[in-house]
This record gives structure tokens, sequence and C-alpha cells, in this order.
């Protein structure tokens, strides 16, 4: 199973960074459309909004047809559709193109972990998705900083055109894996509505995916804006500010290196309140922080905090629902993606308001009762897991 693993996480770089490589031009796409900047975030929200509604697609055919089968032509489409980023004419064919480009990046990441979930026993389970996890934690950082360094060009939108390349490589070689899946497909139609409406009836699902779409909202609403503050706030140049979030990223890579021996040591319930408190305590340093090495130090503490909380979400999720792995996968993304498209949206309203440092600030603040929470709930949970024998 390591080449279609391996293959898959290549895939979750491309995902993350499309997701990602727009967050470092915003001030550039505000300037160049004559937009405001919560205007230009659009481009962000649509990405994220339509990674979110599509799952409804994606997880019944990913259970129907094959995992695998359905990753590959999403590449492909997803392909074309940043070749149509590359090209846009104006400021709403480019938010139209990343709506399309988001909504079939959507399936790659949580369609893997379905996979993976079908293929590695859970007690092997969250080391084997931190190792995958490794090429989302680099498209992340490797988006942002692209992002930023396009921004100083003069022609900005040729990462667009890399990314296309990358899918298109992707499409070839996971469809290629696909003829070799050793997972079963299901032999009945999946509705994503009714079988998603049977896993919520699971008082358990339901705070794993109140979880992840609050955390989605809170982490990622204000991560967006972290380039544009250290821009207008600390002074930094476009290219270095995109680079701010190399160090997330590696904070995340030094976890997933690091995820199995880190997971039988601390156990879930105290990696999440560890991870919780360094992601709060990261993200409120970047907010204060004077300069750049500063912020670079927040973020490299919020990274290794955000992948041992989120991490722990996934892992838990993979086991939702083991009958309809596909479903219970994209609904969990769902969530995810929708709360950090909420996030977007009302932090770039807020800060345009109020600024970057509150809202940077607020965020790590606020992510501690939600992430304390899920750990007591969790442990409640293992306790009575025991006492049933």
């Amino acid at each position: 199973m390591r080449l279609p693993i391996f293959l898959l996480s290549l895939a979750a770089f491309a995902s993350a960074a499309s997701m990602r490589v727009t967050d470092a031009l915003l001030p550039r796409i505000a300037m160049d459309f004559d937009v405001g900047i919560a205007a230009a975030a659009a481009v962000v929200t649509a990405f994220a909004v339509a990674y979110g509604v599509m799952q409804m697609l994606f997880g019944p055919l990913g259970d129907r047809f094959g995992k695998l089968r359905v990753i590959g032509i999403a590449c492909a489409i997803a392909a074309l559709a940043s070749i149509a980023c590359l090209y846009a004419s104006g400021f709403h064919a480019l938010v139209a193109a990343r709506a399309v480009a988001g909504a079939f990046c959507g399936c790659l990441i949580p369609l893997s972990m379905a996979w993976i979930g079908d293929v590695v026993a859970y007690e092997e389970r969250q080391p084997v998705l931190a190792r995958f996890l490794l090429g989302q934690i680099l498209g992340l950082a490797s988006g942002t900083a692209v992002g930023g360094f396009a921004a100083a060009d003069a022609s900005w939108r040729w990462p667009f055109g890399l990314l296309a390349a990358w899918l298109a490589a992707m499409a070839i070689l996971i469809s290629s894996a696909a003829s070799r899946d050793p997972v079963p497909r299901t032999s009945r139609a999946s509705h994503f509505a009714r079988d998603a409406a049977r896993i919520f009836g699971s008082s358990w699902v339901r705070i794993v995916v109140a979880t992840v779409f609050t955390e989605g909202m809170l982490v990622f609403g204000a991560l967006a804006f972290i380039p544009s503050h250290l821009h207008f706030t600390r002074g930094a140049d476009l290219a270095t500010a995109g680079l701010a979030l190399v160090p997330y990223a590696l904070g995340g890579v030094a976890f997933a290196l690091f995820a199995g021996r880190i997971v039988r040591s601390l156990g879930e319930v105290r990696l999440v309140i560890a991870g919780t408190a360094l992601l709060a305590i990261g993200y409120m340093g970047m907010a204060l922080a004077p300069g750049v090495g500063g912020a670079g130090i927040g973020c490299l503490v919020a990274g290794w905090g955000f992948y041992a909380l989120h991490n722990t979400l996934q892992t838990n999720a993979t086991q939702m629902a083991p009958e309809r792995r596909g479903v219970a996968m994209s609904l969990f993304a769902s969530l995810f993606f929708l709360g950090q498209s909420a996030g977007v949206a009302i932090a770039g309203v807020l800060v345009e308001r109020i600024g970057t440092t509150p809202v940077i600030f607020g965020a790590g603040l606020l992510v501690l009762p939600v992430g304390i929470t899920f750990a007591k709930l969790r442990e409640a949970r293992a306790a009575r897991e025991a006492a049933a024998g």
C-alpha cells in the first residue's frame, strides 16, 4: 500500500497548495482588480465553500465507484480549473474558476483518508495518516510561499500553471493505481443526505464534526490573513510575508515524523490538550510578535499544535461509520471546509474594521475551549468503552 499512499499524499499536496496559494496574493488581487481586501478574499472563500459543498457528491461516488478512481478523475478536472484560473479575464471569472478548482480538489484529501481507513487497521492508522498528511502540510506552506513570490512579479498568475501540471500528473498516476485497488466497492447506490442523517444519529459523530467545524472557522479564518498581517502591520514585503507559513508547515512536519512515538507516549486525550495549548500560544504569539522572526516562531508552534489536534480528529472521523467511510469522511471534510469559508468571510469583515492583530489573537484565544472540551468528551467516551468491555 506504500505507493498508493505516497501518490495520495502528492495529491493532498496539490489540494492544500491550491487552497493556500491565494492567501499571499490577496493584497495583489485587491490592488489589480481594484477591490477591498474583504472582497478579494472571495477567491479563498469560493474555493472553500465549493470544497465543502461538493462532499455531498464525492463521498457517495467514492463508496460506489472506488475512491482511487474518483480521486484520479477529480485531479484531471481540477487541473483544467487551474488553467482557467491562469487565463481568467476578470475578478469574477477568477472567483468562478477558483470555485470549480475547490469543488474538485474537495475530494482528494477526505477520500484519501477514507481509503487509508479501509486498508489500515485503527491501531496503526494515526501514524499512517500523519505521514500521509505530510503532503498536505508541505502543500500548505508551498502554496503560500509560491503565492508570495508570485505577488511580487508583474505576472502573478503563474502558480496556477504549476498546479495544473501537478494535478494532471496525479490524475494519470492515481488512475493507474486505481486499476489495482484492493478495496471492494459498495453494491448499492449511496445517497449522501440519507447516509449522512444516519451517521449524524450518533452523538459522538455530532461532537467530532462540530469540533472540526469550529476548528476550521477559527484556525483557517485567521490563517488566511497572516501574510496580510505581516505585510500591512509589520511592514514585510509580500514575498517574505508569503514565507511566514513555512514554519507552520515545519511544525506540522515535526509532528508527523514523530507521530507514532508521540501518540503512544501521550495518548489521544493528552495529545489534544497539548496540541490545543500550543496552537493557542502560537496564534497569540503571531499576533503580538513585533517582527517577522517572532511571528515565524509563533507559526512553528501553532503548526505543531494544529496538526496534533487535527490529526486526532481525523483519526476519530475515519471510524465514525466504517461501512460508509467515504460518506463519513466527506461529511467531516464538508463541515471542516464550510467552517473555513465562514471563518474567512467573518475574519475578512473584522480585519477591515479592527485590523489583523485582534483577529489572529482572538482565534488563538477562542480555540482553547474548543480543543479542551473535545479532549474531555473523548476521555469520557474512552471510559465508557473500557467499562463496556
